[in-house]
């Protein structure tokens, strides 16, 4: 089917959505129905209709707009399961994007969270992802690999791409780069975030283009420090001093970051993996402590902060006369 006899087809189907006569007698089905009004009188030979949408999809109109039966049966029973009242509007937004229905059955099982949204809410998070730069191709692409990208409030994709542009200063198309690469960073904790950029940044010495090449936003915190701790500690990485410089060849980010753990043990660390497995055990048990002595050091500020507090209530209780003592200063 050709893009404009696609769009046709589903303009056809917005109209039978939203105009309520049904030619049941041509086997079309709209998603409005007719039904006879409680007190209408039953003796006239031309009784009045009323039209009310219907809440949930059918398996005719599913068929007609290119799922197979069994891809039908299923999203209809994902639909009547979360009971989603604007299913139709958000086909038609998936449709229009250009996604074939296979693609779209699979968005909607990884994200069922879909069915309750409104197709109005759905357009509006998918123009805002092209306003960030995502176009056609990377936009269909991440929405098919992490359908969460158009649940997310708009709030929540501005902020994280507020802090990757004003806090960790990535250009505006790094910022895209990363959404495109690595739209789970749009659910990470926004300090735990930070606190990752810094340590490629400050820890490692590298830089926003090497981080968006090797798709550092992928990875999670541990799985960075315990490589790259693996490599300073076997003299394979060096931290650059302030002018950048280095006394060895540290390799690529992406090199000992972005392959398998077998890849990186051979041909990076050049270690065995019972080596590796140790060094993973003790990384995970020093990360525990380094927990434990940050939540005691805030308890002991909050501690410290409390008794100041009662420290300056009694020098002010001090300073103050009490009324009741009869305590009067001598007149002169």
């Amino acid at each position: 089917m050709s893009a404009h006899a696609c769009r046709r087809q589903i303009v056809r189907w917005m109209w039978r959505w939203s105009v309520c006569p049904v030619e049941t007698s041509r086997g079309l089905m709209s998603f409005c129905s007719t039904q006879k009004e409680p007190n209408q009188a039953s003796s006239s030979s031309h009784s009045q209709v009323t039209h009310r949408p219907v809440n949930q999809l059918t398996m005719p109109s599913l068929l007609e707009m290119g799922f197979t039966e069994t891809q039908a049966q299923e999203m209809h029973e994902g639909a009547i399961k979360s009971r989603g009242k604007h299913v139709p509007s958000v086909l038609t937004a998936l449709l229009i994007l250009g996604l074939n229905p296979s693609s779209i059955l699979k968005i909607m099982q990884k994200c069922p969270k879909l069915y309750s949204l409104k197709g109005m809410e759905l357009q509006q998070r998918i123009d805002h992802l092209r306003q960030l730069g995502l176009v056609e191709g990377s936009l269909q692409r991440v929405i098919s690999h992490f359908p969460n990208v158009i649940v997310l409030p708009i709030k929540r994709v501005n902020m994280v791409s507020r802090l990757l542009r004003e806090k960790c200063h990535f250009t505006v198309q790094q910022v895209t780069d990363i959404l495109r690469d690595s739209p789970e960073v749009l659910e990470e904790d926004l300090a735990r975030l930070e606190y990752k950029f810094q340590y490629a940044y400050f820890r490692m010495g590298l830089r926003q283009a090497e981080m968006v090449k090797a798709k550092l936003f992928r990875f999670s915190l541990s799985e960075l420090r315990c490589r790259h701790c693996f490599l300073e500690r076997r003299g394979l990485y060096q931290t650059p001093d302030k002018k950048g410089q280095t006394l060895i060849l540290n390799p690529p980010l992406k090199d000992f970051l972005c392959v398998t753990e077998e890849t990186y043990l051979t041909q990076v660390a050049v270690a065995t993996p019972e080596e590796f497995h140790v060094f993973r055990k003790m990384m995970a048990r020093e990360q525990e402590e380094e927990e434990r002595e940050q939540e005691y050091s805030s308890d002991e500020e909050v501690e410290l902060c409390e008794n100041d507090d009662d420290d300056d209530d009694v020098e002010q209780n001090r300073r103050r006369p009490d009324k009741n003592t009869g305590y009067k200063r001598d007149k002169k």
